[in-house]
C-alpha cells in the first residue's frame, strides 16, 4: 500500500494558511474544518511550516491570550519532513512514530498534492490486516 491509495479515497484537498495570518485565524480555520493541523505556505516553497493545535496551546500556555495575535510563522514547525504519492504506508507510519508526529504532506515535483494524518495511516493499516484475516479464514475454510 502506498500514500497515494489514501489520497484516492480521502482527497486531495489540503488546508493551508499564509504565515502572516494570526494563530486565531489558524485556530478558527481548525475548528470549522475539524483537522488537527495547517500547512503554512509562503508562495516560494511547497510547505514552509506546519501549525498543529498542539502549537497553539503551547503558545497560549507560554505566551497568554495574546499569542493568538500573533502570527503564524512565530509558532509553527519550520522543519516539516514530507512524503510522496509512491511512499509506502510503513514507510510513513515509521515516519511518524520516530519523528513523533502526525501530519506528513505530499509533495510531488515541487508541488503541495495532499496530507496524511496519522488516522488517515491508521485506517489504511486497519483495513489492510482485516482483509488478510478475511482471505486467511476463507483460504482455511475452502482447504
Amino acid at each position: 500500500m502506498i500514500v497515494n491509495r489514501i489520497l484516492s479515497l480521502k482527497g486531495r484537498d489540503v488546508a493551508t494558511i499564509e504565515p502572516s495570518r494570526t494563530l486565531s485565524e489558524a485556530a478558527r480555520v481548525l475548528a470549522e474544518r475539524r483537522i488537527g493541523a495547517l500547512l503554512i505556505v509562503d508562495g516560494q516553497r511547497p510547505v514552509s511550516g506546519i501549525i498543529s493545535e498542539r502549537d497553539i496551546v503551547r503558545a497560549v500556555a507560554t505566551h497568554g491570550a495574546k499569542a493568538l495575535e500573533e502570527p503564524v510563522s512565530r509558532f509553527m514547525t519550520e522543519k516539516v519532513l514530507t512524503c510522496t504519492g509512491e511512499t509506502s504506508i510503513p514507510d510513513v507510519m515509521e515516519l511518524m512514530t520516530q519523528q513523533k508526529f502526525r501530519h506528513v504532506p505530499v509533495v510531488e515535483g515541487g508541488r503541495l498534492v495532499g496530507i496524511v494524518s496519522i488516522g488517515d495511516v491508521v485506517k489504511e493499516r486497519l483495513e489492510e490486516v482485516e482483509a488478510e484475516a478475511t482471505a486467511i479464514k476463507e483460504y482455511i475454510a475452502t482447504a
